[in-house]
């Protein structure tokens, strides 16, 4: 995991793990223009799950020869956020309340830096801290590219259980400017789960990440595959 010139920094969700807890307490998955619905009951399931991924993907790292660090947005409330409302789509300008679901405010890299400095590699699980204190669900993708922006990454990685983003005939699409993305999320080609992504990829791109990536992760060793060899296994998005 430790390349030669390469710091990782490792963004985790958890959402397939958090679906089969609340299915087994009962309660159903619900998700607003791809924002999961969080009340107090979801928020605690969300903590618990999110805390079980972090410890697997950190003890993974450490038993293939990394030095894997496990964080939340709380650890020294590193990850600052605002309760985020959603503008409905069917009646603009009315505002939707999902819960303790964040958007965020400041991020402070310090921590980062800090194990970064000394070879550990940080894996963070997207939980953010309002100023009242209260614990915000945050989508990873968002934490992941706005965590890029502030580290000023060479590059940001989404992986995900696609092949990438899909042309409405299913064909993968590469090589994307943000004008083409505008084009494809007018014509509907983009939508659902895949908006926070491109959302995310998009002001990353912008906020100075030079190239970003989305990959699928089903793929054996797609991101070695994506990023040193020239035909890649995904979609880039360039920042011009």
């Amino acid at each position: 995991l430790k390349l030669v010139g390469m710091n990782p920094v490792v963004v985790h969700g958890g959402g397939p793990q958090i679906n089969d807890l609340l299915q087994k307490v009962g309660k159903k998955g619900e998700f607003i223009q791809g924002m999961r619905v969080t009340d107090e009951e979801t928020m605690d399931v969300v903590e618990m799950v999110l805390g079980k991924v972090n410890k697997d993907i950190v003890n993974l790292i450490n038993k293939h020869g990394g030095k894997a660090v496990g964080l939340t947005g709380q650890d020294g409330a590193f990850i600052r956020a605002e309760k985020m409302m959603l503008e409905s789509s069917d009646e603009p300008g009315k505002m939707l309340d999902i819960g303790q679901v964040g958007e965020i405010s400041k991020i402070d890299p310090a921590i980062i830096t800090f194990l970064d400095s000394g070879d550990f590699i940080p894996v963070i699980a997207p939980i953010g801290v309002a100023p009242d204190g209260e614990t915000l669900n945050i989508n990873a993708d968002l934490v992941a590219g706005k965590l890029a922006e502030v580290l000023r990454a060479e590059k940001l990685v989404l992986m995900t259980n696609t092949p990438g983003v899909l042309d409405k005939d299913g064909k993968l699409l590469t090589g994307l400017t943000p004008r083409l993305i505008d084009d494809l999320v007018a014509d509907g080609t983009l939508s659902g789960g895949m908006l926070p992504k491109i959302g995310s990829a998009l002001d990353a791109a912008r906020g100075g990440v030079k190239a970003v990536h989305i990959i699928d992760g089903r793929v054996e060793h797609a991101l070695l595959l994506e990023i040193l060899t020239d035909e890649g296994v995904g979609t880039l998005i360039k920042s011009k």
